[in-house]
């Protein structure tokens, strides 16, 4: 199955009063478990993680052939700039194109302009090359989407828009990327793991991360960082993770 909505949240349990857990992006498929009542219990074909989601006529899974660029891409009824309608997609969406006319793609009866896609085999030169597209987002618990995202969710997101694996959880994180290396060694694109917590390196002195205290992303220094989330939170660093 397939989403075709902007996102869908997904959730602990079968209720929206349990913790969202994570999100589908459109065109993200997943694998329908078991129905309880009006929701169903899914499993993402990305990366394997469970939870419930509201059951409707989802439609039948298909080649994806472009994604999503920027950080949200408006859609159009017609190929026209005056046919804008009130929908965007996230980064990382991903869409089967069916028809091209001028500066717009057509999917799913409707229009996208080109130039906010890529085709589905793009990678960038380093795998957190356009990190800073999510700076200010507000943070969300279990986002992914340009409306909202979290610390974990904004790594998976970037990992996974490269055609790479990446779990879902900073828990899961820090076991599946083994190259480990010190703080004092740290680099651009490295990852800083707390428990519960990740950011991203963007240079040797300062990183990004979907901070919940301040409710966005934000680019902040590292020492000042991890002296804060031990003053505040009592937590030390617990691991720098090396992507290659």
């Amino acid at each position: 199955m397939r989403n075709n909505l902007s996102f869908i949240n997904v959730y602990e349990k079968s209720s929206v009063k349990s913790k969202i857990t994570t999100q589908l992006l459109y065109g993200d498929t997943f694998k329908k478990i078991k129905k309880s009542g009006s929701w169903i219990k899914i499993k993402n074909d990305s990366d394997g993680y469970k939870g419930y989601i509201k059951n409707k006529n989802f439609p039948q899974n298909c080649k994806n052939t472009h994604k999503v660029f920027t950080l949200s891409a408006s859609l159009y009824s017609k190929p026209s700039y005056k046919y804008k309608i009130n929908k965007k997609l996230s980064f990382g969406s991903k869409i089967n194109v069916s028809k091209k006319r001028g500066n717009f793609f057509k999917f799913d009866n409707l229009w996208i302009k080109k130039n906010d896609l890529k085709k589905i085999n793009f990678k960038t030169k380093n795998v957190f090359q356009n990190i800073n597209k999510f700076l200010n987002t507000k943070y969300k618990w279990g986002g992914k989407h340009f409306t909202g995202v979290d610390c974990s969710g904004l790594i998976q997101l970037f990992i996974n828009f490269n055609n790479k694996f990446c779990p879902r959880d900073t828990i899961d994180q820090v076991k599946y990327f083994k190259k480990k290396t010190k703080l004092k060694n740290v680099k651009k694109n490295d990852l800083i793991f707390w428990r519960g917590h990740v950011a991203i390196a963007v240079s040797k002195s300062e990183l990004i991360h979907a901070y919940g205290p301040r409710k966005k992303t934000i680019l902040m220094p590292i020492k000042n960082t991890i002296d804060k989330i031990y003053k505040t939170a009592n937590l030390k660093v617990i691991g720098v993770r090396r992507i290659t």
